[in-house]
């Protein structure tokens, strides 16, 4: 549950640090690095101003500099979650997005299709928590979103759904680095169990190291 065994082992293999920005929907608060590997990122109390969501056909976007990480998504549907318990029944985690693997750094938006899970309670109208899992190779971290699940809101107007990679190239005299759109994302080709994902992640640190 929540990477306990993965982000020990990673955290074995891994020396750099890793860290990702949840831009859509809104997060719980403002981004701070040192509090990403605490619970929704350090913030504990639900936020008033919740963003209206759709109950299928949403997205969430994220913004990474690390290149090789697995995500996903747990959705809470207790009215003031403020631990990871609140996010699992019967100790067993809410999935709203499976695991997935992406092996470049760059912008993603993910395809969330929340009434498709399968989760108790998910309707038209409920206040839900989302909690975003990001495992990077050196434990995991975390930014949660409150939202509000609407049947009739297909596509959010005041948010937009791009993919952006970023690329090094190097010269003999500078190193620099490129960012190339791309319609590829971890939600459309890299999807995953929690176990193939954590698999990948153990790889993909081990080959960044050699």
């Amino acid at each position: 549950m929540r990477f306990t065994t993965s982000a020990f082992l990673l955290g074995l293999f891994a020396s750099a640090t890793a860290h990702f920005t949840l831009l859509y929907p809104l997060p719980r608060g403002d981004f701070d690095e040192d509090l990403e590997p605490n619970f929704c990122g350090g913030y504990t109390e639900v936020t008033t101003n919740r963003t209206t969501f759709p109950l299928s056909g949403g997205f969430f976007t994220i913004k990474t500099g690390h290149a090789g990480f697995t995500v996903g998504a747990l959705l809470s549907t207790v009215a003031d979650p403020n631990n990871f318990d609140n996010f699992s029944v019967n100790g067993v985690d809410q999935l709203a997005y499976q695991y997935a693997e992406e092996a470049s750094a760059g912008t993603f938006c993910i395809p969330l299709n929340i009434s498709a899970a399968g989760i108790s309670g998910v309707k038209d109208g409920a206040n839900v928590t989302l909690q975003i899992v990001f495992a990077g190779g050196d434990g995991n971290l975390y930014q949660c979103a409150d939202l509000t699940l609407s049947a009739n809101l297909t596509t959010p107007s005041d948010a937009t759904c791009s993919n952006a990679t970023v690329t090094a190239s190097t010269t003999a005299s500078s190193a620099a680095a490129s960012e190339t759109s791309t319609t590829t994302s971890v939600g459309v080709t890299h999807q995953a169990s929690a176990a193939a994902a954590f698999l990948f992640g153990i790889v993909g640190v081990a080959v960044a190291l050699l």
